[in-house]
């Protein structure tokens, strides 16, 4: 079956209704039924809770406490680069942004001013520069980190869709990253600006930042948008900056000459947050 086929039902699903409806089950404190769900996930995708800070599965209250519990001090090193990876996870694509056009999977592309909601000017950062798109399986940990040191200037709510990430409906969905719901975190830094976008799935009942909290819900349907220029909120590379409640994927972009990705990166290898994504190229 072709990956257009097999994606098929996703344009016919209630999306909008079911993440809705799941976002209230995993935030429902259910007693002994949300332990029995936790140790089925547990078991069903293979989670390490030996590296969580609590192991104990009886004690979170809710999916949601176990889906974006925290990890051991020190289960992430970070690695001595200038870049590292923000999130567990696999690597969908990275490379280089061909003028504004991102690389989503054969046959398919989509723009940076698609992704970032429409600002041209904003886009226009990242013309020619580089990306790297980083997919979240229900087994990772689903705290998000920083790349590198930055201070955050914006954010932007984009309203979308719902389709699935996994690498099915990335094959299959056109311009997949810039249709979905997502949030769009833009920083300075020594390297120049950069964005760290969450994108939103079927059944990712929310996003959250450290800053901010829970950006969606609400979902009012327009583009919502924050600017921070004179908060002077600036995190540190490796510290958290924000949360799936359930899976999804992160997008990176940089500016033309920003980044040397690690060599050892290739589509579908696993990665892991604090583990090097790159250098800073030499001059």
């Amino acid at each position: 079956m072709s990956d257009r086929l097999a994606v098929l039902p996703q344009y016919l699903l209630p999306k909008q209704a079911l993440t809705a409806l799941a976002g209230r089950l995993a935030g429902a404190e259910a007693g002994a039924l949300t332990t029995r769900i936790i140790r089925w996930f547990v078991g069903r995708y293979g989670v390490n809770m030996d590296e969580a800070a609590n192991p104990d599965i009886a004690s979170y209250r809710s999916f949601n406490e176990f889906f974006t519990r925290p990890l051991k001090d020190g289960a992430r090193p970070l690695a001595d680069a200038a870049f590292v990876c923000p999130v567990d996870g696999a690597i969908s694509q990275f490379g280089a942004i061909e003028r504004d056009q991102i690389f989503q999977a054969k046959g398919h592309r989509y723009s940076t001013t698609a992704l970032v909601g429409g600002d041209r000017e904003l886009a226009a950062r990242f013309e020619n520069g580089a990306f790297a798109t980083l997919y979240l399986s229900p087994r990772d940990y689903h705290r998000i980190h920083m790349p590198c040191d930055g201070r955050l200037v914006r954010m932007i709510h984009v309203p979308g869709e719902l389709f699935s990430v996994n690498p099915t409906t990335a094959h299959g969905v056109p311009g997949l990253f810039a249709r979905n719901e997502r949030v769009v975190c833009v920083f300075e830094s020594t390297a120049g600006p950069f964005a760290l976008t969450l994108v939103g799935a079927t059944i990712v009942g929310s996003m959250a930042t450290v800053w901010h909290g829970t950006v969606n819900p609400p979902r009012p349907g327009v583009v919502r948008e924050w600017r921070y220029d004179e908060q002077g909120i600036v995190l540190k590379r490796g510290e958290e900056m924000g949360r799936f409640l359930l899976g999804s994927t992160v997008v990176l972009l940089f500016p033309k000459e920003a980044i040397a990705f690690n060599p050892a990166w290739a589509p579908a290898r696993a990665v892991r947050m604090g583990e090097a994504m790159g250098s800073t190229p030499a001059r």
